[in-house]
């Protein structure tokens, strides 16, 4: 396990997300996520794919900056800058946020098993 290891599998997340690629997020969110959004309502991984796959979550730009990962154990912490524009349920999602991602490498994957992010 290394660094450039989750910085690669963060890069995965973000492309999945602006396209809606629900299989990839399907494979990298674990099946008890929980996620912590802005509004301060907690998600899990069904309502996370189906926002996606109805197309209630639809990212039109995203970009991340100022990404610090701190490994431990068979963990990854992951705080990130993410610059966002798009839409959910016809609310906009433009802004900037400040994102917190836990990552868990089981049988040789890495999945998120929990997350939080505000909208700065």
């Amino acid at each position: 396990m290394d660094k450039n290891s989750i910085v690669l599998i963060e890069q995965e997340m973000v492309k999945a997300m602006l396209n809606s690629d629900v299989t990839t997020l399907d494979k990298l969110i674990h099946e008890d996520l929980l996620f912590t959004i802005p509004s301060g309502h907690t998600i899990t991984k069904t309502m996370d794919l189906a926002s996606h796959s109805s197309g209630e979550m639809k990212i039109s730009e995203i970009s991340t900056s100022e990404q610090e990962i701190n490994l431990i154990g068979d963990n990854a912490i992951v705080s990130v800058l993410v610059e966002m524009k798009g839409k959910y349920m016809d609310n906009s999602l433009d802004g900037n946020y400040k994102t917190i991602r836990v990552w868990k490498q089981s049988q040789n994957s890495w999945q998120i098993i929990a997350g939080s992010t505000i909208q700065l």
